[in-house]
């Protein structure tokens, strides 16, 4: 059975700019009106955007931070997650998401990524590293929301 609401992890660059920050507000802005909460890495660039996106729109946003202090967390994270893990924190954001959308990035989005498939969560990239074997791509912030969205809310016995 599905809990509900659904948590849509958006992951990628920790700096981007103007026009990838404004893809990453509307893909926020599509998870938290299709009813889901957020869930990133709570820090800069794309996971700054995504969360302020979704704060703009009322929606629940959940940041698991890579150092100790829950300070770190930029100004739109309303649940803040101090894990002092650094880097290894990618794997709680990936175990906590119902499904991942990959916004640009480098390195870390790919270990994310790369974790995300190995346990079976649904990837959709946007802008992201190109021809990865188990990620959707989507061409625009409505299209990966409604991907990832459709992809926690179907009903898999219907398939």
């Amino acid at each position: 059975m599905r809990r509900s609401p659904p948590i849509i992890g958006v992951i990628g660059a920790g700096q981007c700019d103007p026009a990838l920050y404004q893809l990453a507000v509307d893909v926020g802005r599509g998870i938290a009106r299709g009813g889901a909460i957020l869930v990133c890495g709570g820090l800069g660039g794309v996971m700054e955007a995504a969360a302020r996106g979704a704060a703009a729109e009322g929606g629940l946003t959940l940041g698991i931070l890579p150092g100790p202090s829950t300070q770190d967390a930029n100004l739109y994270i309303r649940v803040p997650v101090a894990t002092d893990m650094g880097q290894a924190r990618n794997v709680i954001i990936v175990h906590t998401a119902d499904a991942l959308i990959a916004v640009a990035g480098g390195a870390g989005t790919l270990s994310e990524i790369g974790h995300a498939l190995k346990v079976g969560k649904p990837v959709i990239g946007l802008q992201t590293i190109p021809n990865l074997i188990g990620v959707r791509y989507a061409r625009t912030a409505p299209e990966a929301v409604q991907e990832a969205l459709r992809l926690v809310t179907e009903d898999p016995h219907s398939q």
